[in-house]
């Protein structure tokens, strides 16, 4: 078994003090030069690793990180992220990492921009957020990277910005992937729908790019000859129901095939179609919420892609511990894989999140 390596080695072998081997590993106080390249020398001979562990529970630094993340009574969708940052948190008391949440509504920008305003009036060593709203959330990003604030981003990737990183799915390749599935399952020719609801698409990068990787596929693949792509945007309003808006959409396009929801919403057309007695139409969408599953499990969602929300919010959260605590360099994009669920592989997920 290999011999740790300890400071007080390398300042036996070096002829000097192990205070003096501190200041030089740790790059504080000063040190003669010729003295500090016979330590790193001798340190780089003996391999010494830094006990990051140790050093950060002796630290005794308090590291306060916001999380301004979509409130999980407004959309159910949440819950798991959340759950992720507090199972995060957990784990990470022990080294002084301390997680205040500041929860929005997802569905409401004023929302968002009042919580990120209370973030920006404080002083945070990092924060996690999902930019849902993206205009809304450009200005923060600006300033925060003025300020040297390390951010990371989940659910929905804005790179020109430079977080520290991202972590979430390929929004494109996502797209790409349904596209593929309800492809697979079609025999005839006719009309695929990329279906957003209740989203401002204009405002969500991450849904234009879903779509944008759903087109593609027919377009690469050059079936856009036997398949047509229907793009539509599903509001509840005072003018014109869910249901109506469907039913508008299906009666103009009697070919539909497959439909791919670009959000935990599967459900909602899922519903529909089993009114409707549609069982002719594929349906592919997203995430393992309570609703989606009970449509998998009767063969209404013929598939789901998994988000791996609650793995968003706790790997979110370990990203700033890695940059803030333990000195690691992270990579700056996180790309968790595109699980495909199955009414007959769901019990694996299911049982793998308790």
């Amino acid at each position: 078994m290999n011999k740790v390596v300890r400071i007080k080695d390398i300042a036996e072998k070096a002829n000097v003090s192990t205070g003096t081997v501190d200041r030089v590993l740790h790059n504080r106080g000063r040190v003669a030069e010729d003295v500090r390249q016979r330590v790193l020398k001798i340190a780089e001979e003996l391999n010494y690793k830094p006990n990051i562990l140790a050093r950060a529970l002796v630290n005794n630094k308090i590291y306060h990180i916001a999380a301004l993340i979509p409130d999980p009574a407004h959309d159910n969708y949440w819950q798991a992220p959340k759950a992720g940052i507090e199972k995060a948190e957990e784990e990470l008391q022990q080294y002084g990492m301390r997680v205040t949440q500041f929860c929005f509504d997802p569905f409401n920008a004023e929302s968002f921009v009042k919580e990120a305003d209370k973030v920006a009036s404080r002083s945070f060593d990092g924060i996690l957020v999902a930019p849902v709203f993206y205009r809304q959330s450009l200005s923060y990003f600006s300033k925060w990277k003025r300020q040297g604030i390390p951010f990371v981003l989940f659910n929905t990737h804005i790179p020109n910005y430079e977080p520290l990183m991202y972590i979430g799915q390929d929004s494109y390749q996502s797209g790409f992937l349904a596209a593929k599935l309800l492809h697979y399952g079609s025999k005839e020719k006719g009309s695929f729908v990329v279906a957003h609801i209740e989203e401002d698409v204009a405002n969500s990068s991450h849904l234009i790019s879903k779509e944008q990787g759903f087109v593609d596929y027919f377009v690469t693949q050059e079936l856009e000859s036997k398949y047509h792509t229907i793009q539509i945007d599903v509001q509840s309003s005072a003018q014109q129901t869910i249901t109506q808006q469907l039913d508008k959409l299906f009666k103009a396009n009697p070919d539909i095939r497959g439909v791919f929801v670009t959000n935990s919403k599967a459900f909602v057309m899922a519903d529909y179609l089993a009114q409707r007695k549609l069982q002719q139409v594929d349906l592919v969408g997203y995430d393992l919420i309570e609703e989606n599953l009970a449509h998998l499990n009767t063969n209404r969602i013929n598939f789901l892609i998994n988000q791996n929300p609650k793995g968003q919010g706790y790997w979110g959260i370990l990203g700033l511990a890695d940059h803030l605590i333990f000195k690691k360099k992270n990579n700056p994009i996180k790309y968790l894989p595109l699980d495909i669920i199955t009414k007959e592989n769901l019990h694996y997920y299911i049982e793998a999140d308790q």
